[in-house]
């Protein structure tokens, strides 16, 4: 982060701001922008440059840590997570009523993994737009047959080591649970009192608003915006919205995800020439659940969550620890500048500038 940015911060008094998708605040401390840090410093993550890797459990062809050998596949793949973190049985421990105290319920569902492509060395930043777009139309055939059978189909990627990614290839995942889990639930609640309120969906209102202001805009086009929130916790957190009434990714038309694919590159591409490295990310999507339980779903609107950790450069990340653990979130640049800073940088990619 440049001495020039930092000084167009610090001179904003603290200030709290509310989420209104969880009900949360955020503590906002701009003027500790120039500070000193002696701190943790990462190691930028390796450079890859082979298109296949021969030791990679993702790569086509390739056998797994589970014993499966991946076909030789030519776009998307999906398969069933090796290690899944929910079990699709009836064997589940049965909800508990021992205490109040120490209450548990049984949960089931399925982990999927959808390999991005089959390039090794290729983020999703760095595929061309239509390669993009069929990544959209993986995600949005996930929801499709996983809604059939789970409430919350939960499609998201950790990119980068630093996230706790196990692979570099690129890849998502998909968790899909019989009940609302607790980020979703919140969104949920919040989203329908909104509309009953004031009788307009939150995030289609949110997405004009901030159209129309464009600070906080990174990237638009006309179908959807990318967004540094007011609220965001993360430094560089960016909301992905459409800028038309939309519950589900499925509803899409072959255009709308032609356009979100677009979207998506602009703004990955511009995280990755912000500190000129493969940014690392946790990122989902939001929509509405499926199911007879959850009712009428006129209050959703599909969104896209990025969360990254860089704070000041490659090396220096983000710790949530401290206040953040104990009281509530705080971040120290303001979203504005944040997102000034991604605005202000390159849609071509660091990695092909001086081809």
């Amino acid at each position: 982060m440049t001495p020039s940015y930092y000084n167009s911060d610090r001179h904003s008094a603290p200030h709290r701001r509310y989420n209104p998708l969880t009900g949360e605040y955020i503590l906002v401390s701009p003027h500790r922008n120039q500070r000193p840090w002696q701190g943790q410093v990462d190691a930028p993550p390796p450079g890859e440059t082979r298109a296949y890797v021969e030791d990679c459990y993702l790569c086509p062809g390739n056998g797994r840590s589970g014993g499966e050998y991946n076909p030789d596949y030519r776009g998307t793949f999906v398969f069933d997570n090796d290690f899944p973190a929910l079990l699709d049985t009836a064997d589940a421990p049965a909800a508990s009523s021992e205490h109040p105290l120490l209450a548990q319920t049984p949960v089931r569902g399925q982990c999927r993994v959808i390999c991005y492509s089959p390039q090794h060395h290729l983020s999703l930043a760095e595929l061309p737009v239509q390669d993009i777009a069929g990544v959209v139309d993986t995600w949005a055939n996930q929801y499709r047959e996983l809604g059939q059978q789970f409430p919350w189909v939960q499609i998201f990627e950790n990119k980068g080591a630093m996230m706790g990614c196990s692979s570099p290839h690129p890849h998502g995942q998909i968790w899909a649970l019989d009940t609302l889990p607790t980020e979703a639930a919140k969104e949920d609640r919040h989203q329908r009192e909104y509309l009953q309120k004031h009788g307009h969906s939150l995030l289609l209102e949110y997405a004009q608003l901030e159209s129309e202001k464009g600070a906080r805009t990174v990237v638009e086009n006309p179908g959807w915006i990318a967004v540094v929130p007011h609220w965001a916790a993360w430094p560089f957190e960016t909301l992905v919205l459409p800028k038309f009434s939309l519950q589900r990714l499925e509803q899409t038309t072959a255009e709308q995800r032609l356009q979100l694919a677009d979207l998506l590159k602009r703004l990955l591409t511009r995280y990755d020439n912000l500190f000129q490295t493969r940014f690392p990310y946790t990122m989902g999507w939001h929509g509405a659940p499926y199911g007879p339980d959850a009712g009428d779903a006129g209050h959703w609107q599909f969104h896209g969550h990025f969360y990254p950790p860089l704070l000041r450069s490659h090396s220096v990340r983000k710790f949530m620890v401290g206040f953040e653990m104990l009281a509530e979130g705080q971040r120290d640049l303001t979203p504005e500048l944040a997102a000034q800073m991604l605005r202000d940088c390159s849609e071509q990619h660091f990695s092909t500038s001086s081809e």
